[in-house]
């Protein structure tokens, strides 16, 4: 599912006309038209104003379902962390955020 099935999504489980979304989001009819049937993609400000007006994440807006997901190796890990004691999670958690730190001090 891409910008324009979830768009097409939105404005029908919200009841709206192409009329009524473009005017809810702030912008032309024609645009909405071009959204739905894949003829445009939106800029990060549409993306922005469609996540708020419909409380919706950009994420869930340009993502496939898919592509959101994590992988079943990082499943795998979750299942391991849910089974650490408290401490242990704790421990877990200051080694990644270390290494996060890490990876952005080399940006």
């Amino acid at each position: 599912m891409g910008f324009s099935t979830r768009i097409l999504q939105l404005r029908k489980l919200h009841g709206l006309s192409q009329s009524q979304m473009a005017e809810k989001i702030g912008i032309h009819l024609t645009q909405i038209r071009r959204y739905e049937s894949e003829e445009a993609n939106p800029s990060l400000d549409i993306l922005k104003r469609v996540a708020i007006v419909f409380s919706v994440s950009t994420d869930w807006l340009i993502f496939e379902d898919k592509e959101r997901e994590p992988t079943d190796e990082m499943k795998l890990r979750f299942e391991a962390i849910k089974q650490l004691d408290d401490e242990e999670l704790r421990s877990v958690n200051h080694v990644l955020d270390a290494m996060i730190l890490m990876h952005k001090g080399r940006k």
